[in-house]
């Protein structure tokens, strides 16, 4: 390695971008297309960045495995912060496989912690956390520490385990000051600021009351019955009964919930739970069935018994009702959530993360943008999507695939 590729990479490794571009720039060997590459991915050109690194690719030998697993690798964590989630991961995993097997630890960990990052982008928070624990008690740079304790946080986050978030966010604020990068200080302290924003609304019969991370949790563990419209499912007495894939049973049980203690008359539960405002008597009888069903699924919570006017909701033991609502009202919420983040995502990428269709997500992207809450950028296959940061409240709970409490 010569004394300017030298000079260059460690200008990266401090998170000097401009400093390693000038000792490199005007090279196109493929240890100095590879800097580049890097150093476009820190200043935010992703396409470039891809595009020279995927020239270093096919610049180094056969001969140079090892140089070529490291620029798989870094060409990995520049599609994850273009939320190109939907290529295969076996490249990435025979470079980690490459990488330990030529005792490059350092860059094996950060595929790895790639791994990781995109599994939870993705919802798979239990192969997130499989990923993740590839790196427990391992030696591993200050920068690459305070990464994994980043998204160490933010699965803890989505399964509202805050005190083990605050832990891993402690040990990433340090971890990130002795890297003495600022971008890294200035991201973990952004998701600090997210455990004191609200997260969801709590609504009951003595009205609305915003709640922190920490009071969801804290709710989620009382004895009440909680209708969870972020997650949608219902908690109670340390049990919990996922609707996700039964909206219509979903729609019946939130219903019945925001109307408790009284009663819900069937004209309303049917408008709610099959979208007509002209019911007729196979509604009605529809209606009887998905009671039933419903009825079956949440017995050890409480009862559904029938009134004059429809019907009204019975928790055991004498337990109350409380409604979790999300921060932000409409269909589109977790897409909304995604998009916070303020990176620009693929069409594609969000209907994998959400596990919806293209077609259903373009439909509700089109909504959003005609209301001017997202806009788009690029053309055909190209065009990302991007909305303006929710800097009022945090939307962890509103995330693909959080984890019921356990």
């Amino acid at each position: 390695m010569d004394s300017l590729i030298a000079a260059s990479a460690r200008a990266l490794a401090a998170g000097d971008a401009l400093g390693a571009l000038k000792r490199v720039a005007l090279r196109d060997d493929p240890p100095a297309l590879a800097l580049r590459g890097i150093a476009m991915a820190q200043l935010g050109d992703h396409p470039r960045a891809r595009e020279l690194l995927r020239r270093a690719v096919r610049g180094f030998g056969s001969h140079e495995e090892l140089a070529r697993a490291r620029c798989v690798v870094a060409e990995a964590e520049v599609a994850l912060a273009m939320r190109d989630l939907g290529g295969s991961p076996r490249a990435l995993t025979a470079a980690a496989a490459t990488l330990e097997a030529r005792a490059d630890r350092a860059n094996a960990l950060q595929a790895w912690l790639i791994a990781a990052r995109r599994l939870l982008l993705l919802g798979r928070l239990d192969e997130a956390a499989a990923a993740l624990a590839k790196l427990d008690a391992q030696p591993l740079p200050a920068s690459l520490t305070a990464m994994a304790e980043l998204t160490s946080a933010e699965l803890s986050l989505r399964s509202l385990h805050t005190e083990v978030a605050r832990a891993a966010l402690d040990r990433a604020q340090a971890a990130a000051a002795r890297a003495g990068v600022p971008a890294l200080s200035a991201e973990v302290a952004e998701a600090r600021r997210a455990l004191d924003r609200p997260a969801a609304r709590r609504l009951s019969a003595d009205g609305e009351q915003a709640l922190r991370l920490d009071e969801v949790a804290a709710l989620m563990d009382s004895d009440a019955l909680v209708v969870d419209a972020c997650r949608r499912g219902i908690r109670a007495g340390g049990s919990w009964q996922a609707l996700t894939r039964r909206p219509v049973l979903f729609a019946l049980a939130l219903a019945l919930a925001e109307a408790w203690p009284g009663d819900v008359e069937r004209e309303v539960l049917i408008e709610r739970a099959f979208r007509t405002r002209r019911p007729d008597e196979t509604h009605r009888a529809r209606l009887r069935v998905e009671i039933g069903r419903l009825r079956s699924l949440i017995g050890r919570f409480a009862q559904i018994e029938a009134s004059a006017r429809g019907f009204v909701l019975k928790p055991h033991e004498g337990r109350a009702v409380v409604v979790l609502a999300p921060p932000i009202d409409g269909e589109q919420a977790s897409l909304v959530a995604l998009l916070s983040d303020g990176a620009a995502w693929s069409t594609s990428a969000l209907s994998l993360a959400l596990g919806a269709s293209q077609r259903t997500v373009q439909r509700a992207l089109a909504e959003l943008e005609a209301a001017g809450r997202v806009r788009s950028i690029g053309r055909a296959r190209a065009q990302r999507w991007l909305a303006p940061p929710l800097a009022g409240f945090t939307t962890i709970l509103l995330l693909p695939a959080a984890l019921p409490i356990e």
